[in-house]
């Protein structure tokens, strides 16, 4: 299981998106991440969390997001992709 940091804002997407991508390949189907560690996010966690699923359709698997912070959650539904981000 892939798991998000404490903090994921635009200073640290590239390096957390950098590291959840590495471990995809170690992953099977559906790739779970673990997102309850979140405590201090902005909309970039989304930005991260699509690119991933991206990366996880180009390896011909699916994303999980387990444990999505509510607020996180909001601002999912307020952009209208929470459909993208399948949670368990």
């Amino acid at each position: 299981m892939l798991s998000l940091p404490v903090e994921l804002t635009h200073d640290q997407a590239k390096a957390c998106l950098a590291q959840l991508v590495a471990g995809v390949d170690a992953e099977a189907s559906p790739v779970i991440v673990n997102a309850q560690p979140l405590q201090r996010f902005d909309s970039s966690a989304l930005a991260v969390l699509l690119e991933l699923r991206r990366t996880c359709i180009k390896a011909g698997k699916t994303l999980e997001v387990q444990g999505l912070p509510p607020h996180l959650g909001d601002l999912a539904t307020l952009y209208g992709i929470e459909g993208l981000l399948p949670r368990t």
